[in-house]
């Protein structure tokens, strides 16, 4: 069975930091894509970054581009969403997310493309 589990989230001012994490148990993510979505009210979940593969590339939604940064431990099962220079509209619920198929150096960043998700956790930024 597998499983995924965020935490991290929490409240923060705006401009400010927060490091999300997700473990990951019943399945190995070696040479897996790994991918941030977050969905606030109302709207539709939307990528925010993913780390592919190769475990060595990494790609990010124009809207965190440069503040957010995604990483991996597979020796841990682990990957990771470090947040800088947070901002109110970056307000959501946070999801990490595994496809389970080896995708080496491709790139997959809608939520249908993958396969197990976690349950998500609050990330609210104040102004």
């Amino acid at each position: 069975q597998v499983q995924l589990v965020e935490s991290g989230g929490g409240l923060v001012q705006a401009g400010g930091s927060l490091r999300l994490s997700c473990a990951a148990s019943g399945r190995t993510f070696s040479r897996k894509s790994m991918g941030w979505f977050r969905q606030a009210p109302g709207k539709e979940r939307e990528f925010v970054a993913v780390s592919n593969g190769n475990g060595l590339s990494t790609l990010y939604a124009d809207s965190v581009k440069g503040r957010f940064t995604v990483a991996r431990d597979e020796s841990r099962n682990e990957v990771y969403l470090q947040m800088d220079n947070m901002k109110p509209e970056d307000s959501a619920v946070y999801f990490c997310a595994l496809r389970d198929k080896e995708s080496g150096s491709a790139w997959y960043w809608l939520p249908r493309d993958y396969d197990y998700w976690g349950q998500g956790t609050q990330v609210t930024v104040s102004s």
